[in-house]
């Protein structure tokens, strides 16, 4: 079986584990967290870096951060995984869910400023496949209405809207390293924290809510809860385990986006049939993170993902449309969201990860054309 993902792995993971090992310091917020987070802060710019124990904690912080409460709306798209919902739903926000754009699964820019009401307090942005929403248009839009942007980057190490690294742009980005990401620590992720008036605080609220860092620092004479918070801090090993992955990032991103590259010119004949293939506009760049297509209706995507399996490749579907979901489709009395509906019912992710051999890559693309007759 071609799997649909298989995790990275460095060679270099259980030396560093090692290495951390003898210290019997295993803990979190060590010198180890602090190497990992010192490299994402000088690779790209990042103003402050969190390591976390995962995207869904960073959201959860982000949430905290921004003082979202009851009565508050936040604006985000409904083709997107729960958490990104459920960080701002659990402090009591309304959500209000934008439809995606017709040609990729990411939100409708353009739907965006009539779903501001005065009780509007943030726009959360995902960055569907690691390709960068428009940044300009959704600032300007943040800038007239005085509303916090967050970027939901799971999906988006190393991918960038013209030359800004994504999750750099809004005032808080939130990161995954799930074990299913270009690189990762099996479960982890880090935020962001681009608004300077935010750094102070977000250090207090991945300790618990106390003072801890300030206190080892030495900048106060008490370890004290000050704050909100949450224990979010990965332990050493977690890091050490990360800590080699982020050094091989250009390694493993020039060989994602060559089978990327491979994937879109083998299965270009798909337009013919008007299927849809991944869009990269020209202010974004590809970070390789996902290979899908979107066919025509419910019934082709599962006929297409029960062929596959049955030539011994495992192609997944995606998110489901959180507006239909159990939980909240009947509080949602929104407008139609008919294309997040339809990504929901019709995209079709392929096995795309570091070790996919060629071959394997060839043998898929032959597979899915031979099912469409091509």
């Amino acid at each position: 079986m071609i799997p649909f993902n298989k995790p990275y792995y460095s060679g270099k993971e259980i030396g560093s584990i090692s290495g951390v090992m003898e210290t019997k310091v295993l803990t979190g917020d060590t010198e180890m967290l602090r190497k990992c987070e010192i490299f994402l802060e000088k690779k790209y710019g990042f103003p402050k870096v969190f390591l976390t124990n995962s995207c869904t904690m960073a959201l959860e912080m982000a949430a905290v951060l921004l003082d979202i409460g009851e009565g508050d709306e936040v604006i985000m798209p409904s083709y997107t995984y729960v958490s990104t919902a459920n960080a701002f739903a659990l402090r009591g926000a309304k959500i209000v869910f934008a439809d995606s754009k017709g040609d990729h699964p990411g939100i409708d820019e353009s739907k965006i400023e009539k779903l501001i009401t005065g009780k509007t307090k943030a726009i959360v942005l995902v960055h569907y496949a690691g390709t960068a929403c428009d940044m300009k248009q959704v600032k300007e839009i943040a800038g007239r209405h005085k509303l916090m942007v967050i970027e939901d980057a799971a999906q988006c190490i190393d991918a960038y809207y013209n030359d800004s690294p994504l999750g750099s742009i809004g005032d808080i980005g939130c990161f995954s390293f799930h074990e299913t990401k270009n690189i990762h620590c099996g479960e982890g992720g880090f935020i962001s924290i681009n608004n300077p008036k935010l750094i102070e605080r977000a250090e207090t609220l991945r300790n618990k809510g106390t003072n801890r860092s300030a206190f080892l620092r030495g900048e106060v004479n008490r370890y004290e809860w000050t704050d909100l918070g949450f224990s979010s801090v990965p332990t050493s090993l977690t890091a050490a385990f990360l800590l080699p992955q982020l050094k091989n990032i250009d390694l493993v991103q020039k060989r994602r986006n060559m089978l990327w590259k491979k994937y879109e010119k083998a299965l270009s004949p798909l337009a013919k049939k008007n299927m849809l293939l991944p869009l990269v506009p020209g202010y974004a760049s590809n970070n390789a993170h996902m290979f899908y297509l979107v066919c025509r209706n419910e019934d082709e995507r599962a006929a297409l993902i029960k062929y596959l399996k049955e030539k011994n490749i495992q192609a997944v579907f995606h998110y489901q449309a959180l507006h239909r979901s159990p939980y909240f489709k009947d509080k949602y009395k929104g407008a139609d969201l008919s294309n997040a509906d339809r990504y929901s019912e019709c995209l079709v992710r392929l096995p795309l990860f570091y070790d996919l051999s060629n071959k394997e890559l060839e043998l898929v693309c032959r597979q899915v054309l031979g099912f469409f007759d091509l």
